[in-house]
């Protein structure tokens, strides 16, 4: 009460109510602590001895005063043994030891049930360690191992295996309760039974209604209190370590004296015998259950089910009377479904790191307390199982309800003074661990539904006043009772096997992967852990996982993988500093790093984005539908930057800046656009986009291509900074040797939401520039808004040449680029268009005439085409570096002598489409030429539009643009007379560097 809390000398007060440790006083009270007799001393830590998580705790402990909430104080002041060892004792011993490891030894012999324990104590202790290491790097506040996990592996990781460990602690429930049921319905009132007839099923149906009514009894406990639960639980406690104690001196006893039990055996088989001292003439053949052998069942016996074993429906049709008295086991029995059952008697171990709270020291405790309970209970079952094989004949150790020794558990004729010890003490155990699951497991829940990185479970995430888990309370039970209607303890085991081994697979994970990558903030006070422990810790865990029932273990993965999924998509975003998080940022080092070692290959380009982006005076993206076109053409694959510039300054227009940041990852939110978002701010557009295009990105993993909207208003007087932003920009990509798409009418463009039923994407393929014309309408068709869209090349022919030709050359080199497109060749007047535009695109006569007299088989002819190809790239690549006196003359073309002087000579007579799309064209100068040049952009129009008018998308070579400023408004009209008449046009002006091959 406040009183005690007001008179504690450890809790001080500020000023504003605060509440704090005094430190002095605690030191001042652990040196009296010591100075105490041991005895009192103890008895004084018994007594507040709980094996409730802290979180349980402080829900029990909140009052209402004056309409306020108010939570008392603990102070923590447990220490190793009562704080964290009894409590690991206390959740790792309990039913199976009681009920099924006499079963278990008896079916796999010594030496098998040796090996089962090992590896599943082995899994424990390597998990303990990995854990030890988690709960010492920092304080572990409520919620255990789903906190461990999910602050260590990330949010997906954490509600995965959270919810894993909360469906395997309920399933654990429903165990405890079979096991309470079964041990009052066989052993303490077997005249108890609702169903009498049919004894399988009876015993079943038996199990779901008293196990239904006893689970919403502990459900009404918890619910009113868990206080209750706590004051039970040093009860609890000394039932366990009664019933193993008495276990322990029925074995000294039977080394001093036999106990006086007597079996009725028929053959070699074990007969039931509830009414032994009255039927004792039913057979003379009756032996003592405990022999004087050292060892009575070393190796294993394996059987099958009555109805899968002939010889017994053979007795039971020679011999009726005698059949209906044999003991028969309930199903065929193997290692492995042992592995499954058995796994459930080592959990247990998160017992002290659930509390660090409310331990003194919870960095020393936790791995000592924890650790020194697992070898405890480790010696613990490996010494049952010699013990038990030793002094009790194999042939009653299969006897699993006991029936060949008057219907008391196996364990319970070699416990003393009685077997009601065991009996008493296994059921009030079997109670406590089931209450403690049902207490335990709804509070997990809420923790995961407060963090709330899971929306669906929001709701439970509330409760009463107080904080207790009314709904997440509701839902547990639900759950278990699933496990009671299965009605089966041997059948519900290997399901909370599969869940606690997926948590503890992940907290090896979790410790392996914070090791590995020594994070600053990993700095665990327990050293005596290793990444290879824990790595081993997690393949024994999967192993056990397949081991024990692999298609549990499948059900539990998927059911994991479907949570991670779900959180990854619909969970909110969580930075908790997790490890993956690391490991992510470290393989994105190492990868950036081997991208810089080697140039990348042309089958291994793909275009990598740099988004500019225009932002309004609201700081709102102006037009949207150039992020869904980046999506579109990307796919999610490749990089992506989604730039733009403010002008002004950074220290008046920061809060700006952050504000056009957000809106673009808001933006490219909604369009589904994956990749970065960058708002810089300079003193001009101009100098912004330039530090862009120079910057952005790292390393290997830079933008080569930029993709912008065309400027519609250049026209206008008071925009002209509009025409000279866009021009500068296509200057400095050229420089820059990246790719530049300009998209026209981009507000046009198809939404991710469409879906073009028909039409056609047509290229308008003039000049050869890298073959990027090629690559983007494959690159488009592989997105579902145009997949149904057909490709079209459209290549420009004089009126002599070979245009039958030209088509089956360019045929054949679409096919070897493994495109699906329609070609066709526009014929144009001499006039309108001059050789360079057939001859700098593909050299197709040509070529083919050299190729055939060089006498090349046809495999060398393809890499000889590749070969020009390429010297042709790298001389426009070459050409693009030198300064501003190189000549249109030097352009390099695989011709003949005899037809390179031709075209030098027509070159003085007609400046027509190879001056429009050469790299340094001279825009500035008015003369005859520029006439030409419009009026070659009107005929080129004028085609363009008579064959592409209708069609989704088309695609334009665009020329390089002037050499300085005066040219510029001539530059722009060209561009505009080009697109005149198209509705969606996107510019395409390659990079210098080949895009797309035809090898494999």
């Amino acid at each position: 009460d406040d009183n005690q809390r007001e008179s504690s000398p450890f809790i001080s007060s500020d000023n504003d109510g605060e509440t704090y440790y005094d430190g002095k006083n605690m030191a001042l009270f652990e040196e009296e602590m010591d100075s105490n007799p041991m005895v009192s001393s103890l008895l004084s830590k018994l007594a507040i001895y709980t094996n409730l998580t802290q979180g349980v705790r402080e829900h029990e402990e909140a009052e209402n005063e004056d309409g306020v909430r108010r939570v008392t104080v603990v102070v923590p002041q447990m220490g190793t043994f009562i704080g964290v060892y009894l409590p690991c004792m206390q959740n790792i011993l309990g039913v199976i030891l009681f009920l099924r490891l006499t079963w278990i030894v008896g079916t796999a012999g010594i030496l098998g049930s040796f090996a089962i324990v090992s590896m599943c104590c082995i899994c424990t202790l390597l998990t303990a360690i990995s854990m030890s290491a988690i709960a010492t790097n920092g304080v572990v506040p409520a919620g255990g191992s789903y906190y461990m996990i999910s602050r260590s592996l990330g949010p997906e990781f954490g509600g995965a295996v959270g919810l894993c460990f909360y469906l395997g602690t309920t399933f654990a429930g429903s165990m405890y309760i079979l096991g309470t049921i079964e041990i009052l319905l066989t052993y303490i009132i077997p005249t108890a039974t609702v169903f009498k007839e049919g004894e399988d099923a009876a015993m079943l149906n038996n199990m779901r209604v008293y196990g239904t009514c006893c689970l919403v009894l502990m459900a009404l406990v918890v619910f009113v209190g868990v206080k209750y639960v706590n004051k039970l639980a040093l009860v609890f406690l000394a039932c366990v370590i009664l019933s193993i104690m008495a276990t322990y001196a029925g074995v000294i006893k039977t080394l001093i004296e036999p106990p006086e039990f007597s079996v009725c055996l028929l053959g070699n088989r074990s007969l039931k015998n509830e009414h032994f001292e009255t039927n004792t003439g039913h057979t003379r053949a009756s032996e003592r259950s405990h022999q004087r052998q050292p060892v009575g069942e070393l190796w294993s016996s394996w059987y099958v089910r009555r109805e899968e074993n002939p010889a017994f429906s053979t007795a039971q049709d020679s011999s009726t009377d005698i059949s209906k008295h044999y003991i028969f086991n309930d199903f065929s029995t193997y290692f492995t479904l042992l592995v499954g059952i058995y796994f459930p008697s080592v959990t247990g171990i998160m017992a002290g790191s659930n509390r660090s709270g409310d331990l003194r020291d919870a960095q020393r405790s936790i791995p000592i307390g924890t650790i020194m309970a697992i070898l405890t209970t480790s010696f613990i079952y490996i010494s049952c199982v010699v013990l038990f094989g030793a002094c009790i004949e194999g042939v009653v150790l299969r006897d699993k309800f006991g029936y060949s020794v008057k219907k008391n558990p196996v364990i319970g004729i070699l416990a003393w003074p009685s077997p009601w010890v065991i009996v008493i003490g296994s059921f009030f155990s079997c109670c406590g661990a089931g209450l403690q699951s049902l207490t335990g497991a709804p509070r997990l829940l809420q923790a995961i539904a407060r963090d709330g990185i899971i929306p669906f479970l929001q709701v439970f995430g509330h409760g009463k006043a107080n904080g207790e888990p009314t709904w997440a309370l509701l839902l547990t039970v639900g759950i278990c009772e699933i496990g009671i209607l299965i009605a089966s303890l041997d059948a519900v085991a290997p399901i909370l096997s599969m869940f606690f081994l997926m948590c503890y697979l992940f907290v090896n994970l979790a410790c392996a992967v914070q090791t590995l990558l020594r994070t600053p903030n990993w700095r665990p006070r327990f050293k005596f852990y290793h990444w290879t422990l824990s790595f081993l810790g997690m393949i024994l865990c999967l192993s056990l996982m397949f081991l024990s029932s692999w298609y549990y273990a499948l059900v539990a993965i998927v059911i994991a993988g479907c949570i991670y999924k779900y959180i990854e998509y619909r969970g909110a975003v969580k930075e908790w500093g997790d490890g993956i998080r690391g490991l992510s940022l470290n393989a994105a080092r190492y990868a950036l790093i081997r991208l810089e070692e080697v140039p990348l290959h042309t089958k291994n380009w793909r275009p990598q984005l740099m988004v500019l982006c225009k932002l309004d005076s609201d700081m709102a993206v102006k037009h949207p539908r150039l992020l869904s076109f980046t999506t579109q053409l990307k796919a999610g694959k490749g990089l992506t930057i989604v730039c733009s510039v403010l002008e002004g300054t950074y220290m008046t227009r920061s809060n700006q800046a952050k504000l056009g940041e957000q809106n673009l990852k808001a933006a490219m939110a909604a369009e589904r656009t994956k990749g970065f978002s960058h708002v810089v701010v300079s003193s001009n557009l101009r100098d912004g986009f330039s530090l862009l295009i120079q910057s952005a990105g790292l390393g290997g993993m830079k933008h080569n291509a930029v993709l912008m909207a065309w400027p519609v208003g250049w026209k206008q007087a008071q925009d002209s900074s509009a025409r000279r932003n866009f021009i500068e920009t296509v200057r400095e990509t050229t420089a820059a040797h990246q790719a530049l798409l300009v998209a026209k009418n981009i507000d046009h463009f198809p939404s991710n939401q469409e879906r073009l039923k028909q039409g056609t994407i047509d290229v308008w393929w003039i000049v050869h520039d890298g073959g990027l014309l090629m690559l983007l309408p494959f690159l488009l068709s592989q997105h579902k808004v145009w997949r149904k869209s057909k490709m079209r090349i459209f290549t420009v022919a004089q009126m002599d040449d070979n245009s039958i030709q030209m088509k089956k050359d360019l045929q054949m080199f679409v096919y070897h680029l493994r495109l699906d497109a329609v070609v066709e060749v526009v014929e144009m007047h001499e006039s309108d268009i001059s050789a360079f535009t057939y001859e700098k695109t593909l050299v197709m006569e040509q070529r083919s005439q050299m190729l055939k007299q060089m006498q090349l088989s046809r495999t060398e002819r393809e890499r000889e085409a590749q070969l020009i190809h390429d010297r042709n790239t790298a001389s426009h690549s070459a050409m693009t570096d030198k300064a501003a006196g190189a000549t249109p003359d030097r352009v390099h073309m695989t011709w003949t002598k005899e037809k390179l002087v031709n075209e030098r000579n027509r070159q003085r007579e007609n400046m027509a489409v190879k001056d429009l799309f050469n790299m340094k064209p001279e825009w500035e100068h008015l003369n005859q030429s520029n006439v030409r040049r419009m009026h070659t952009a009107v005929k080129l129009n004028e085609a363009v539009v008579k064959k592409s008018q209708n069609s989704q998308l088309v695609l334009l070579n665009m020329p390089g643009p002037p050499k300085n400023m005066k040219g510029d408004e001539n530059y722009m009209e060209f561009l505009e007379v080009l697109m005149e008449g198209l509705d969606r046009v996107l510019l395409v002006r390659g990079g210098g560097s080949e895009v797309i091959t035809i090898y494999s």
